[in-house]
């Protein structure tokens, strides 16, 4: 069986490898993060390895996962080379959407092999994301030799493979930021606006659960112009005129993001073709930015 040691052992490196284990892909070598502490955390939730508190204590590995966040992997990696644990048969990749795997390249100049392999997945709760793991999207990209390996181990843990244009992954990223991390926040301004207009905060939450999940299903299922709903869709501008005002006259910053996102819709509207003409120039008008 071939060993994996990973520096930065946070949530997604925790959920991968605990899988990994349990699917005995992979066995798990040395964790080495931030602190101790953080390191035996990680061991006894993925049940396997050797806590370690320096690159050079690694235990030799024919996989190194670099897991920690973007603005350290090439530093980490530096590291890594450093120890003089990598050879022409070792396999270093990291978990990053936004870098490509050019941030590993000091690994490849010591004879590794290099790549990224991006679960496109929230993993706020490990635990959790063990569970439901399963059909998860991963955006791969990188050095063929170390691709050869890493495929296998992500479909053993039924991961659904995409390759990726390495120079392009900024723009990648930020679509997976604005459909997961944006969409957590437009949730927190519906919140705030429930609230304000005298709905109890946890009341609120029951309140979007129906509408959210079957929003989401529609656009899963119908795509994002067949799921459109709402005064946008039917043209209705009194509604969007009130609405506007309401928020202007509360919260000018969440009336610009109404306008924004409003502007969106009303492309969506018009490809929908149920509103009338003069109502969506009406509404366009209404949503100009001020």
């Amino acid at each position: 069986m071939k060993t994996l040691s990973i520096i930065g052992c946070g949530n997604a490196g925790r959920t991968l490898a605990r899988l990994w284990r349990d699917a005995a892909v992979f066995g798990i070598g040395g964790i080495l993060n931030s602190t101790m502490q953080s390191s035996r955390q990680a061991v006894a939730f993925v049940g396997s390895g050797e806590p370690v508190e320096t690159a050079d204590a690694l235990p030799s590995s024919d996989l190194f996962l670099i897991g920690c966040p973007d603005d350290r992997i090439r530093t980490c990696c530096d590291r890594l080379v450093a120890s003089g644990k990598l050879d022409g048969n070792s396999i270093v990749f990291h978990l990053s959407g936004a870098l490509s795997s050019q941030e590993l390249a000091s690994a490849r100049e010591a004879g590794a092999a290099i790549a990224s392999i991006h679960p496109v997945k929230s993993f706020a709760d490990p635990a959790r994301a063990v569970d439901d793991f399963s059909d998860t999207w991963c955006g791969c990209e990188g050095d063929a030799q170390a691709l050869a390996m890493l495929e296998p181990a992500f479909a053993a843990i039924d991961a659904r493979l995409f390759s990726i244009d390495a120079d392009n992954k900024r723009l990648y990223h930020a679509a997976s930021v604005i459909a997961c991390n944006y969409l957590v926040a437009l949730q927190e301004v519906s919140l705030r606006t429930f609230e304000e207009a005298g709905v109890e905060r946890k009341l609120a939450v029951q309140i979007l659960g129906p509408i959210l999940h079957g929003t989401v299903r529609n656009i899963l299922d119908l795509d994002t112009v067949a799921a459109l709903t709402g005064p946008i869709a039917r043209g209705d501008a009194v509604t969007v005129e009130g609405q506007l005002q309401a928020l202007a006259d509360w919260n000018p910053e969440f009336a610009q993001l109404y306008r924004q996102l409003g502007r969106i819709a009303a492309d969506l509207s018009e490809k929908q073709g149920n509103a009338p003409q003069a109502a969506l120039r009406r509404i366009r008008q209404l949503l100009k930015a001020s």
